[in-house]
């Protein structure tokens, strides 16, 4: 039962991230050097953070649980800034090597995939202490704890790593266009994120605001990408546009002398 546990956890929380990374990311080399920066810049943002934690307690003599929460947020989206302006330089640097003068992978898929690889690598590092934990031994929930605790925390996990996609999307666009309105809804959402996990283990007030934080992010995300519900209909639909209607040109023809 407890291997059961581990290994359903794990594909609830990292399941819809490898379906990205399979679909959209491993067969592309480029896009897979942009996952690997991605992951360093929130490595460097975790190292950072982890010193910040260790002389506030020093210098304190206790945890600081919140305001250590907020610093390490803030810190993450500074390197995602930071991977932003590299990322840029790249696009540029590409650009003026091809032949026709064009990246051969747009700002848009750069964003993607760093935020994709900011997810990853934060849910990974949320979630394996709890997995090797739900391998047993033991019984959740056996001293009057929260039974839920493991599944709790595998759908926390997926929701903050498809948040991470969506604020990269954004993020990168608000950089893109100078909306310090879109920045600062990025960082707020991401803050209000990191709060909410503080009312665990009361999982109804911080699970549901969550995932209807991901869902409204996903969608602002989706608009921000150039999305519509016309493209959605048409690839759930699976048509495609009739063969005569590619290849008539009426207004090619040549019209027919009086």
């Amino acid at each position: 039962m407890a291997a059961a546990a581990c290994w359903g956890c794990a594909a609830i929380a990292l399941g819809p991230a490898a379906a990205l990374l399979l679909l959209t990311v491993a067969a592309e080399p480029l896009r897979l050097i942009v996952l690997v920066a991605g992951a360093f810049f929130w490595l460097l943002s975790l190292l950072a953070g982890s010193l910040l934690w260790f002389v506030s307690v020093q210098l304190s003599g206790r945890e600081l649980l919140l305001p250590g929460a907020a610093g390490a947020v803030l810190l993450q989206e500074l390197c995602r800034f930071a991977c932003f302006k590299v990322l840029k330089k790249a696009d540029e640097g590409l650009a003026t090597l091809s032949e026709n003068g064009q990246s051969p992978i747009s700002l848009r898929q750069m964003a993607y995939v760093s935020g994709l690889s900011f997810g990853v690598t934060s849910g990974v590092f949320s979630i394996v202490n709890i997995l090797v934990d739900s391998a047993g031994p033991g019984t959740v929930g056996i001293h009057g704890d929260s039974p839920y605790y493991f599944i709790t925390s595998a759908f926390l996990t997926m929701a903050l790593v498809l948040l991470h996609t969506f604020w990269g999307v954004i993020f990168f666009d608000a950089c893109e266009r100078r909306r310090a309105g879109s920045l600062g809804l990025v960082v707020g959402s991401h803050l209000l994120t990191s709060g909410l996990t503080f009312l665990n283990p009361w999982y109804e007030a911080s699970l549901g605001p969550i995932f209807i934080l991901t869902l409204c992010t996903g969608l602002w995300a989706f608009s921000t990408a150039g999305g519509s519900f016309r493209n959605v209909l048409k690839c759930l639909s699976c048509k495609q546009e009739p063969a005569g209607r590619v290849l008539l040109c009426s207004a090619l023809q040549v019209p027919p002398e009086e």
